[in-house]
């Protein structure tokens, strides 16, 4: 089968070579049914996260031995199953989470990892939602519990964690600031019904959002979603009211924030770290929980995916490119078994 395999660390974005860190095999073997409960998956559409782009560049905080093909969560369609699988059959379209190996044709996995996508649903959409949506359900409902009339505010608010922290919050009834940069970033987001937009080509956070406030005769950011970290998350933390929830996703600008404990304390901030894949060993009964909810509403319409860009395998390099040149609104997707799908719009 055709898999993504990284050789060596490195940059992805450059061309794909036999001297690059990731190369397309096209003989890689196919993964054999490991034990009863065991299902093959023939994969739809896989999802890029940051994160990836992160383990190949060899800075994200699980590192696997090289080489491997790398994982985030996927969709497809079961392929075989082993004899005691009692939960999916043959056809049954599926999504799911992988640590590894999703980048390539087929994948197996226990059964007890298998989501069964609802009728309705887009097959790569699904491939999309489990780690960016769910990383954003578990943060805005269950550790912020954001409320009705609460204001959100959301740091890089076109990306595809960003974008789920959008959508998640206008489910939840709460005004949206959304913070992103460029015209078509902010103009996705207006047609999406946030509350307010922060262009930062165009002006300082803080008089921005205040001067919105203002209007609202709102006090100030009950809960802060940062994906972003960095001089962001500083200015951020004065645009937020006595007893606020301090979401830290993730440091997309390279930079970790330094969040003072002293003003945390005189403020009542409550600081929550959020590391979406530890709840698979830690509370996985709950992140089952959070996505069954996720597909229900994906199902029935309460929430969307923007699909940015499609790719290949073998134009993986571009699609790593444009996750590091933050040109996507929403998610980049790459499917197996391609020769070439372009940087073309779903």
């Amino acid at each position: 089968m055709e898999a993504l395999l990284c050789t060596k660390l490195g940059d992805p974005t450059v061309a794909i070579s036999d001297s690059s860190p990731i190369v397309v095999s096209r003989s890689h073997p196919v993964p054999a049914i490991a034990s009863p409960t065991s299902v093959r998956v023939r994969i739809a559409a896989t999802s890029l996260n940051y994160a990836n782009y992160l383990q190949i560049l060899g800075r994200y905080q699980e590192k696997l031995p090289l080489p491997f093909v790398p994982g985030s969560d996927y969709s497809g369609v079961v392929e075989s199953v082993g004899s005691a699988v009692s939960t999916v059959k043959i056809g049954d379209k599926v999504c799911s989470l992988a640590t590894s190996d999703s980048f390539c044709e087929f994948i197996v996995t226990d059964e007890k990892e298998l989501f069964l996508v609802p009728d309705g649903c887009d097959l790569v959409a699904a491939g999309a939602l489990p780690v960016a949506y769910g990383t954003s359900h578990l943060a805005l409902v269950h550790r912020a519990q954001l409320k009705p009339g609460q204001v959100l505010l959301v740091l890089g608010a076109a990306g595809g964690v960003g974008l789920s922290a959008v959508q998640i919050g206008k489910v939840c009834g709460a005004i949206v600031i959304a913070v992103a940069r460029g015209d078509e970033k902010v103009r996705f987001l207006q047609s999406l019904g946030v509350d307010y937009v922060v262009d930062l080509s165009k002006g300082n956070i803080i008089e921005s959002v205040k001067n919105f406030l203002k209007t609202r005769n709102l006090k100030g950011v009950d809960v802060l979603y940062d994906p972003v970290g960095g001089k962001l998350t500083k200015e951020s933390m004065k645009l937020l009211n006595w007893g606020a929830n301090i979401l830290i996703i993730g440091f997309a600008s390279g930079e970790i924030p330094v969040i003072p404990a002293n003003i945390a304390l005189v403020k009542n901030w409550t600081v929550h770290g959020l590391y979406w894949g530890s709840y698979k060993l830690h509370n996985p009964q709950l992140l089952r929980d959070s996505l069954m909810e996720l597909l229900s509403w994906l199902s029935n319409g309460t929430i969307s995916i923007h699909i940015s860009h499609s790719y290949s395998l073998q134009e993986a390099n571009l699609a790593f490119g444009d996750i590091k040149d933050r040109k996507v609104i929403g998610k980049v997707m790459v499917i197996p078994g391609s020769s070439s799908v372009g940087r073309s719009k779903l």
